[in-house]
Parts: C-alpha cells; structure tokens; sequence
C-alpha cells in the first residue's frame, strides 16, 4: 500500500455501522491465539519489558524461560483448550516447523488453524532489508503449508509489525486476513491497491505478553480483565455482533501458576448462551458474507 496519514480502510465508528450478524444468532465469536514462537539461542534475545534484542549469546535465562513454552506451556494449553472444545487458531513462527515440527503435528490432530508469525520472533518485517521482506513472507507461508499440510490464510506479525509493502506480499502469498491492526472489535474491509484484506480483531488488552509480562500485573487481574470484558461485550452483542480476542504466549499461562486462568476464564465465558468458538478463518468468512450482503456487487 502507498504511504498514507490513516489506514487503508475509512474511519467507521462502531456505533454507526449496520448490525454485524454471525452464524447462527450467536452473538460474540471467542477467538483463541495461542503464539507459538522459537527463539534460538545463538540470536539475541528481547529482554524483560519485551525491548528489541541487545546483549552477547547465549542469553540462557531469556531463552530458556520461552524454551519452557514449547517444552511445558502449550501442552498445557492444547488440554485446556480441547477440555473446552475450544479450537485455537496458532500464530506460528515458521522455524517452529523445522525445529519443533512435533508441536505442529499435535495442533493439527486437534484441528487448530495456522496462521503465518514470521519466521521467529526476533525477526521482524521491519528489521529485514527491505528486499527480502516479500521472499521472507512467502517462505513463512510455504513451510507452514509444507508442515502442516494447510496453507495459512492469516497473519499476525512479530511485535504486530507491517512496513508499507507487507499488506501487498500477504495478499500475493494467499492472506485472507490479518491481525496487526488492534484498532476495533469488529472485522472491518482493508482496500490495499484495489484487492481486499479482512482485519480479523487480535488483542493488545487482552494479552499475557502485554498485560503480565510488560505491565507486570498480578494474574488475578488478569483474570478479572478477561471477565470483565467479556461481560461488556456480551452486553454490547445484544445489537451487534463482537470479537473476544484473546492472545496467549505458552510460557506465560502455560505456566503451572498461571495456567488456571484460562481454565476459569473459559468455563465463565462458555456458560453464556450466544458464544461462538471460533477460529481466524471462520470469522474472516463470516464478515465477508456479512460485507457482501451489505454491499452487494454493481
């Protein structure tokens, strides 16, 4: 997309848009984003308030403390997830699927969905020359494919990082949507250069890397924030659909401490009528034929 002052989209407030419909009178769709990310040992690592990479390798305290992630965190999540029958759609590093490929067989035995996250977390869109970023992006959808037998029609950028060009090169790879955008609670229509993009709402408020790890608040509030929303959402649905994002990082609620507070939270969620368990794709589709059917084609 060109350099612009606002988005590649309209300014639309919520209260003035048509309701928003989902499948079958439900009226909020929970969206579940576990991050499975690598970091290897021989890079270095972000540090504890989540700052750029700096320091000498090996960075054993940094690293090993997400290692847990792959090896303890998301084990846990996949059995409280699936506890719930909750599908989780995975924002993936791609080198997950040379390095750790096991992790993507378990997540699709459980029939999660694959979106592309770069090929590691400290290797972000804007800190690539710009000439390999188109390369970089199209390998990070190929070898999730390759891996998992499915090819990614979302993306969720490290650091939720875009430079101009990205928009472009995740269209031409096959994107049906991306997550960077965390300025609404509704999916909303991207117009990058005359092709469509469906801005599928992630969450910076409702995420354990912003919320335990940056902001280094106690679970409990956690755990509070996530009812609390819901329970405003919820209200809100009665007369427009919504989407409860909720971003999760396997060495963070994965932890034996931490954990818990995804069981809870699902079980209070679950127990409304009018929650649909949702995954990206699913709710790209949804507002796709919602937007059709508001815009109907000349």
């Amino acid at each position: 997309m060109n350099p612009s002052k606002y988005g590649p989209f309209p300014f639309s407030p919520i209260v003035k848009r048509p309701p928003l419909k989902w499948p079958n009178g439900a009226r909020i769709a929970l969206w579940i984003i576990p991050n499975i990310e690598i970091f290897h040992l021989d890079t270095p690592m972000p540090g504890d308030a989540n700052e750029r990479p700096t320091g000498a390798t090996p960075m054993v305290r940094q690293w090993a403390q997400r290692d847990f992630g792959n090896r303890v965190g998301i084990w846990r999540i996949m059995e409280i997830l699936e506890k719930h029958g909750v599908r989780g759609t995975a924002a993936l590093n791609s080198d997950v699927c040379e390095h750790l490929p096991i992790i993507v067989e378990e997540c699709a035995k459980l029939n999660w969905e694959f979106m592309g996250h770069c090929k590691t977390n400290t290797h972000r869109v804007t800190e690539v020359h710009p000439d390999e970023e188109q390369q970089m992006i199209a390998d990070v959808f190929n070898t999730i494919e390759q891996c998992s037998g499915t090819r990614p029609v979302g993306w969720l950028g490290a650091g939720l990082q875009e430079t101009w060009n990205t928009l472009d090169y995740l269209i031409e790879n096959g994107a049906k949507y991306v997550s960077d955008w965390v300025n609404d609670e509704q999916p909303y229509m991207m117009d990058v250069g005359g092709k469509e993009l469906v801005s599928v709402p992630y969450s910076y408020d409702l995420n354990d890397a912003a919320v335990i790890w940056k902001a280094r608040k106690p679970i409990p509030e956690f755990e509070r924030m996530i009812r609390d929303a819901f329970d405003v959402l919820y209200r809100e649905s009665e007369t427009s659909g919504r989407v409860m994002a909720l971003a999760l990082h396997p060495f963070m609620i994965g932890q034996a401490s931490q954990i818990g507070v995804l069981d809870r939270a699902l079980e209070y969620i679950l127990s409304h009528d009018g929650v649909w368990k949702a995954t990206g794709s699913e709710i790209a589709d949804a507002f796709l034929q919602h937007h059709r059917a508001m815009v109907p084609s000349s």
